[in-house]
Order: structure tokens, then sequence, then C-alpha cells
């Protein structure tokens, strides 16, 4: 089992930044991926970033050069965003990627008023 807690979600206007943070802790070995989603009120679940062990990224179109997505270990990940726009409104949920399962955090709201 791997748990997953962000932190770092908040109210911000429009142009402004967050940053937010995800620590993994329980059976952290043989993580792949570890990525960001985000959803939306009314909306489907959707990707942001992800970043593999090895530190390669992947990034939405929509939020390309606006956020960035590292790691400092395998334990924390973090999601720089940058110039926040109302659309960036959503929940964003850290997982993890192991081999034959996903897990999730509870998510961490994030409102950017216009």
């Amino acid at each position: 089992q791997v748990q997953l807690e962000e932190s770092g979600g908040g109210l911000v206007q429009a142009g402004g930044s967050l940053r937010l943070s995800c620590a993994a802790s329980g059976s952290i070995f043989n993580i792949n991926v570890m990525g960001w989603y985000r959803q939306a009120p009314g909306k489907q679940r959707e990707f942001v970033a992800t970043i593999t062990s090895g530190g390669t990224t992947t990034y939405a179109n929509s939020v390309k050069g606006r956020f960035t997505i590292s790691r400092d270990n395998v334990k924390t990940t973090y999601l720089q965003m940058n110039n926040l726009k109302p659309e960036d409104t959503a929940v964003y949920y850290c997982k993890a990627r192991k081999p034959l399962y996903d897990y999730w955090g509870q998510g961490t709201q994030v409102t950017v008023s216009s």
C-alpha cells in the first residue's frame, strides 16, 4: 500500500503562483511514475503532468510552460504552478504508479480568481 498526501492548495488571483506537494509513504519501492491530475466541477479528471523514476517529464498542453513537476526524492513530488488562470481551478490529485496498481491521494483544492 502507498499513502499519498497532497498539500499546498489554496486561493490565488489570476497570474499568481502555487506549489503543490505530494508526500508518499508506505510501500514506496517500485513506484515507476508520479503524476498530477485535476478535476474541475462537472468535468472528468484530467492529466496534468507526470515524472518518471528516471526524471522524464510530460505535461498536458494546457499547462506546458506554466507548470513544472519535480521530485527531490522518492517520497516527495512537487507541482510548481505559475501564471495561474481561472480555468486551472480544480481539485488536484497526486498519483503513484506501480507495476500492478495505481494509488491516489485525496486531493487539494486550487481556486484561481479572475
